[in-house]
């Protein structure tokens, strides 16, 4: 399989959360080639503010391998993860971050903000002009993977939602 494979199988993930109203974002993890994690967002369901689909496939996963550290695992998800996420996808030991869809309003992969980089040291040591912050962990990043089948998921479904509330 690719990432092309994986993304479709993020997608099948997303529209399970649209079938459940929730807004249509899936993930997977996958290691070694072999899907060991899937979620999708499910916050209204759940009554849970960190119930994203990337918090689910990383809960699914760990469970799976039987550890909260998924070092070496690949996180495929249909929109670009948040500040949240990607939080924990650093505290997991993600490896690879494969996303669909930007995220203009949210987005933490260099959308609104890139925590994936390096940042200017707000207080630098004496002498040390241009140091930069540097996170214990970082996971490669690439985007863009299927972006116009995520999107079309997320914007129809936006679309039917105000469709709906304009007739009530």
């Amino acid at each position: 399989m690719n990432d092309e494979d994986y993304m479709r199988a993020a997608l099948e993930q997303a529209r399970l959360a649209a079938e459940a109203g929730e807004v249509p974002v899936g993930a997977v993890v996958v290691k070694a080639g072999e899907i060991v994690g899937r979620g999708f967002n499910a916050p209204i369901s759940r009554h849970d503010p960190t119930a994203h689909a990337e918090m689910m496939a990383m809960r699914d996963a760990a469970r799976h391998l039987g550890n909260y550290r998924l070092v070496g695992c690949e996180l495929f998800v249909t929109l670009e993860p948040c500040i949240m996420c990607v939080g924990a996808m650093f505290h997991a030991r993600i490896a690879r971050v494969v996303y669909g869809a930007k995220e203009p309003k949210t987005g933490a992969a260099g959308s609104v903000f890139n925590l994936f980089g390096d940042f200017p040291h707000p207080n630098p040591p004496p002498g040390g002009e241009g140091a930069k912050i540097s996170l214990n962990h970082h996971a490669r990043i690439e985007g863009g993977v299927l972006a116009d089948a995520c999107g079309r998921l997320l914007s129809g479904f936006f679309a039917a939602r105000r469709a709906q509330q304009k007739m009530q």
